[in-house]
């Protein structure tokens, strides 16, 4: 039995009762000018003033998206400020509730646990959908296996199967790749492929799943180890990763992620994109959400997600 590149990129194995500490997600910043500022609770909420940066906060999967609009749109608005950080859905929606960001960022609804939490403090959040992604089953090019369906997706990554010669590839054990629990692509891909969007379902990763701190670290992880499996938006695979063709079911056909297979509902595994607001948002912080929801959305593409107007 072979053993290749078993995973060292920055991973932390799961725990039942506690995550393992990943450090290494680097914060994005398109303008540190005016960061350091207070919120004064006496504004509005979402009214920027003269002097103050749109501080956008939360999911990495829309990081990228978040920083081509954030740049865009300040050249053609050179008195307005972005400042642009990842760390995840769950961290981005926990900074709006604070009021210390006008924009979260997230890749998946917030719980309600989250509103909850926002009416206790008087906030009544306001839910943008941004665009629609793709989640990409990725593995090593040199893997043979070419596609699974959503059944088997899911008893690999709860362990029910460990070695590749069970879906069809060499007689090697798997490796599985995820991102961290902040990740609102961990949260809907336990949801929707894990659980295949069984509310009474109570399966979890295996233990013995790699977690990795971003999108980047399951890229390289990929790259280098034969026997990974992975998953991410399709906006951040590359070239050296090898998409798999997912199906339903074993009725039902294998299909590609891309633009068109999302838009007419081929492909399996796919899901809104938001931004939350605290409240409905003023001033510039306005401005610019109607922007990229309009003249915005020519840069969805280009990025690899898929636009919610043409």
């Amino acid at each position: 039995m072979a053993f290749e590149g078993i995973g060292t990129c920055g991973a932390s194995r799961w725990r039942p009762f506690g995550m393992g500490v990943c450090i290494g997600l680097a914060c994005v910043l398109v303008c540190v000018q005016g960061c350091g500022r207070s919120r004064n609770d006496s504004e509005n909420r979402g009214e920027s003033s003269s002097g103050r940066t749109i501080e956008n906060k939360g999911s990495d999967t829309l990081v990228n998206l978040a920083l081509s609009w954030a740049e865009t749109y300040m050249q053609a608005h050179s008195d307005v400020r972005i400042s642009v950080t990842g760390g995840g859905t769950g961290t981005g929606i926990a900074a709006m509730i604070n009021g210390t960001v006008d924009i979260a960022n997230a890749s998946r609804e917030m719980k309600p646990e989250e509103m909850e939490s926002a009416r206790a403090r008087g906030i009544s959040p306001v839910e943008f959908v941004v665009a629609r992604d793709a989640i990409a089953i990725v593995v090593n090019p040199r893997n043979p296996v070419s596609r699974l369906t959503l059944q088997q997706i899911s008893d690999i990554y709860t362990g029910e199967i460990t070695n590749w010669r069970d879906v069809g590839g060499d007689d090697r054990p798997i490796v599985l790749l995820s991102r961290e629990s902040n990740s609102g692509t961990y949260v809907y891909f336990l949801e929707n492929v894990i659980r295949r969007g069984r509310k009474e379902s109570r399966l979890l990763f295996s233990p013995e799943t790699l977690l990795m701190p971003s999108s980047e670290g399951i890229s390289a992880e990929v790259r280098l180890n034969v026997n990974a499996i992975g998953y991410d938006g399709l906006g951040y695979v590359t070239p050296d990763q090898k998409v798999l063709a997912v199906a339903r079911d074993g009725a039902s056909p294998h299909v590609l992620p891309s633009i068109a297979s999302v838009n007419d509902g081929s492909y399996p595994v796919s899901r809104p994109l938001f931004m939350y607001t605290a409240g409905k948002p003023g001033g510039r912080t306005k401005a610019f959400m109607d922007w990229l929801l309009l003249d915005g959305q020519i840069l969805v593409a280009k990025l690899g997600f898929v636009p919610i107007k043409d």
